[in-house]
């Protein structure tokens, strides 16, 4: 089993680009075993060859290895953290700001913040990227179109100004959008680009092994401008933020040192 999934890891390198290996492998493994045997597949091998031929496969499985969990205003407090203290000292020193949300999911996190910046920015004051791998997360990101309980943490005021409903759904409106651009990116091969005023990468590096992190955070450092700002997830603590070039600025929030 384990020369099997071996061999499927470079397979898969090969046809996609993606380098399985540097993802945690115990997780990854039970993710895609469960999925090509659900789908009746009884080794790497053969669900390798079947991936290969068939792009409705190939793109369930790239749907199953991204965990496409989010929501709006994940963590408030954090969110109020870079509204209140993060943003007034990097709009103090340079506008127009360049944000980058990083495996941006189905759009939750980059309207999150194109809300926040709208609050505080003329829309020609800011521009948001957003990436991600999935092409799938992608679209629904650019139809902007919402179950209610992704809304959960959205302040009252924010959800009426910047959503449309109907019935139980919630359409984001045209003037949160436009300063987003969406692009499918792979972290792990594709270049950073920049240099961005503010990164948002949360909830996705506990996928990645050690080795792995340590090559993004590394990008990531050198993706940035000098005083610019690393958002990170709840448990993604850097502990040593200064082998890459950053300070701690607050609790999940590192700045690239001068």
């Amino acid at each position: 089993m384990d020369n099997d999934f071996q061999d499927f890891i470079k397979s898969f390198y090969r046809l996609s680009g993606i380098d399985l290996s540097l993802y945690k492998e115990a997780q990854m493994k039970r993710r895609l075993t469960s999925l090509f045997e659900k789908r009746g597949f009884h080794s790497f091998k053969d669900y390798f060859q079947a991936i290969n031929k068939d792009k409705e496969l190939l793109d369930e499985l790239l749907d199953r290895m991204t965990i496409n969990v989010s929501e709006f205003y994940r963590n408030y407090k954090r969110w109020e953290i870079l509204e209140n203290k993060i943003l007034p000292t990097l709009i103090k020193h340079r506008t127009p700001l360049k944000v980058w949300s990083a495996a941006c999911s189905t759009g939750e996190e980059p309207y999150t913040l194109s809300m926040i910046l709208s609050n505080k920015l003329r829309p020609m004051d800011f521009q948001i990227l957003a990436t991600d791998l999935d092409t799938k997360a992608i679209e629904k990101a650019k139809n902007g179109t919402y179950l209610e309980r992704a809304l959960n943490e959205v302040p009252l005021a924010q959800k009426k100004k910047y959503f449309q409903s109907s019935g139980s759904m919630y359409k984001v409106v045209d003037e949160v959008k436009k300063n987003v651009t969406f692009k499918q990116q792979n972290l792990l091969s594709d270049s950073f680009g920049g240099p961005y005023d503010l990164i948002v990468c949360r909830n996705v590096m506990i996928y990645f092994t050690e080795e792995a992190k340590d090559i993004l955070y590394q990008k990531f450092a050198d993706a940035l401008r000098p005083g610019g700002i690393l958002f990170v997830g709840s448990t993604e603590q850097i502990f040593t933020p200064s082998q890459y070039g950053l300070e701690t600025e607050d609790t999940f929030f590192y700045k690239k040192q001068h």
